[in-house]
């Protein structure tokens, strides 16, 4: 089933009356997610966004909660504000990574409210990729092109209109609000299939990682890989699916708010101990525990690989240090088998 552009436009405008919508908005030369207010702000076209769409869930610097003493007494105000959010235009690399960062923020132990809130009043319409850059890998990483895994409604570009999925019954009832829904051409549908069989050009085996990086904690291949990286976290920053951060304290007087920052475990501060020892001081050990958290631990804690292969970190490094490298150098260590 397709709407038109025209009608989905209209509808999108109206959204943006009882939503907060956010999309894909060109900007200084790149696109970003940033709220919409009109469906002619939305950059469609696009490979992909230079940040990806997580800071709507876990936002780069968040404050947690204020505080305020007043001789004796501490008064607290939690300051989540969660509304009805919209987001369009997701990528499914992207789209993908925010079920990786569900597994992070909710388990049978705990679940984190300031990202759970805002993804419960969430709605995904993902957009398929018509065009693939090559830096692009998703399929190796069990994902493709059009994806509907994490979406709530999944969108093809079919030119004057957009093929539609439903994924979920967030997207079924959201879906009542856009307009109404017409047949396939067979051209049209000729179309649909050719985006949904699209495989990147760009592959990497992660058949084996994990079982190899199991043994691989002391292997000599970490004395080079980090070599040219100037530690600069481009790489963790514009990451889907890394999650680090830090939680500090903004006193003045006696006001105070607990705030959270995104942080990198490729930064030589991330493991600093209050005793001054750091066990990661080097960058080797933080290239190892990128590559080991990303295909190992990950995998071992939460059944998947940590990356989506949305390429940004290729994009992203002023030295060319490209995780598709790293993964066949892992591939072609020599490992000891006991």
């Amino acid at each position: 089933m397709k709407i038109s552009k025209e009608k989905f436009g209209q509808s999108f405008d109206a959204l943006t009356a009882e939503y907060q919508v956010v999309a894909p908005v060109s900007e200084a030369g790149a696109v970003n997610f940033k709220t919409a207010k009109s469906f002619s702000e939305v950059k469609q076209d696009y490979l992909n966004s230079k940040l990806p769409p997580k800071s709507l869930l876990f936002p780069q610097h968040e404050k947690l909660l204020s505080y305020v003493k007043e001789g004796k007494d501490i008064t607290v105000k939690n300051e989540l504000k969660v509304g009805k959010t919209v987001l369009f235009g997701i990528r499914p690399c992207d789209a993908k990574a925010m079920l990786l960062l569900d597994k992070v923020f909710k388990n049978d132990q705990y679940r984190d409210p300031y990202y759970f809130d805002r993804r419960d009043n969430t709605v995904i319409i993902g957009l398929a990729c018509n065009k693939i850059a090559p830096t692009c890998f998703c399929s190796s990483m069990g994902i493709s092109p059009a994806c509907s895994e994490g979406s709530d409604l999944l969108l093809i570009d079919l030119g004057d209109s957009y093929n539609v999925e439903v994924i979920t019954e967030k997207g079924k009832e959201l879906l009542a609000s856009l307009g109404e829904l017409s047949e396939l051409s067979a051209q049209e549908q000729a179309l649909v299939d050719t985006v949904k069989s699209a495989q990147t050009t760009s592959k990497v085996d992660v058949s084996t990682i994990t079982a190899k990086l199991d043994k691989m904690f002391d292997n000599s291949y970490w004395d080079t890989l980090h070599e040219k990286c100037l530690g600069c976290n481009a790489c963790s920053f514009s990451c889907p699916t890394c999650h680090c951060f830090d939680i500090s304290e903004e006193v003045i007087k006696s006001e105070g708010s607990r705030v959270r920052t995104w942080d990198a475990c490729m930064a030589p501060l991330f493991t600093l101990h209050g005793s001054g020892h750091n066990p990661r001081d080097k960058k080797k050990s933080r290239w190892r525990q990128r590559m080991m958290h990303k295909f190992n631990y990950f995998v071992h804690n939460n059944g998947d690989i940590a990356c989506v292969g949305c390429g940004r970190c290729i994009k992203g490094c002023p030295v060319n240090m490209d995780i598709r490298q790293a993964i066949d150098g892992v591939n072609k260590a020599e490992v000891v088998v006991d």
